[in-house]
């Protein structure tokens, strides 16, 4: 008997704190959220002139805090299964508005350091808010829902970089953190009034659920093929952003200005992820995935041209952010739909995936890039994405009880 996916609503029926009010202001907790990782992007010259540091000093700030997100996800998000998830949004974004608030009072660099590695921590309260949705959406509405949070999240990494390039050219970079204070400070008394209690969903002490992660990865396909998917596009997604500022220098003498600006036609797939959603919602996950990967492959052919045209990089970019967060969407919702159980740690390995696809594919293509060059950098990304078309078309993906 193949295992029920959707168990803990009747079908088509939603809980009555499922709405659109609650929809928006989760919306805006994941974006409020999100951009406070992204706002140092454009700021790191800033910070380099004013504590005298050298690029390579300055660089740990970025690291901390994706480790500290990372860290976070695997560490903390867990917990969203042994308790309150509503109590952990606001604990995590009380301590968010806490690091935020480092940052912008922080007298040396390693206070600076500190605080960037506890935004990151903080920040993976966003990983609560997509099991939570989850929760609360009817089946048939999952996939619309999950796609409005991450379309939520992706404006919020949009506009981190953005503003925070603005806001430092304008008012200083320390203003910057001070507004996402207050942004934040708006968001907590929000969700304070108005988010729902969610009920744990087990009674595992912390170190079980830990230990319980591997258990889970074994015990269920869906999660396997899905994450492994995830994987292998992570690595042509980190692979490009890790060499495109090094390949538009070499080839066309641009600097970090006009590398930053491929980020704005990247940002097409906050466009998808709605529409994404509701394709899933209408025709299951699976041609949901396939087209995303499809259009995640079509992105590198278009990229390989980026070497004779600019123009192919911005298409390109737009492709691959479609494809990407399409995949995401549908993945991302098929995964913490499992079990319900278990949605908080589901995710846990499926992003942990997604982080080690990046980081890992950006290792590999910077030193690709520097011995092979730019088609060989697409040429493997493009291979990653033949694999995980063939994971998703022919890895088992039910189990059988």
């Amino acid at each position: 008997m193949q295992r029920q996916q959707f168990d803990d609503h009747a079908p088509g029926v939603a809980r009555p704190d499922f709405h659109a009010g609650m929809m928006t202001l989760l919306g805006v907790t994941v974006f409020a959220s999100a951009s406070t990782v992204h706002f140092q992007t454009p700021m790191l010259g800033r910070f380099a002139v004013e504590f005298a540091a050298t690029p390579a000093a300055i660089g740990w700030i970025p690291t901390l805090s994706f480790a500290g997100f990372l860290a976070g996800i695997v560490f903390l998000v867990p917990l969203g299964d042994r308790f309150d998830k509503r109590r952990l949004i606001l604990v995590h974004l009380a301590g968010l508005i806490a690091a935020v608030l480092g940052m912008a009072v922080a007298p040396t660099l390693p206070f600076l350091w500190l605080a960037s590695f506890w935004i990151g921590v903080f920040a993976s309260l966003s990983q609560y808010v997509v099991p939570l949705v989850v929760e609360l959406a009817p089946p048939q509405a999952r996939g619309a829902a999950v796609g409005t949070i991450m379309s939520g999240l992706f404006v919020g990494i949009l506009f981190g970089r953005v503003a925070g390039g603005v806001v430092a050219s304008t008012l200083g970079w320390r203003w910057m953190y001070v507004i996402s204070a207050l942004m934040l400070a708006g968001v907590l008394a929000g969700l304070a009034a108005r988010l729902p209690a969610s009920p744990p969903r087990t009674a595992h002490r912390y170190h079980h659920l830990l230990r319980s992660l591997a258990s889970l990865y074994r015990r269920e396909p869906l999660l396997r093929r899905a994450s492994t998917v995830q994987f292998l596009l992570a690595l042509g997604y980190g692979g490009f952003w890790a060499t495109v500022a090094a390949m538009l220098a070499v080839r066309f003498g641009y600097g970090p200005t006009a590398a930053g600006m491929v980020g704005i036609p990247g940002a097409a797939g906050l466009l998808i992820a709605r529409a994404a959603g509701r394709g899933l919602d209408h025709y299951g996950p699976g041609p949901v995935v396939a087209s995303g990967v499809a259009v995640f492959a079509l992105a590198f052919v278009v990229l390989a041209f980026g070497v004779v045209t600019i123009a192919a990089v911005l298409v390109g970019a737009a492709l691959l952010d479609c494809g990407l967060r399409a995949a995401m969407v549908a993945n991302q919702t098929l995964v913490t739909s499992v079990d319900p159980q278990a949605r908080s740690r589901l995710n846990t390995l499926f992003q942990a995936h997604m982080w080690g696809g990046n980081a890992v594919g950006a290792v590999v293509a910077s030193a690709v890039f520097t011995h092979a060059g730019w088609w060989a950098v697409c040429a493997i990304a493009l291979g990653g994405a033949a694999l995980a078309l063939a994971v998703q078309l022919l890895m088992p993906a039910a189990r059988v009880s």
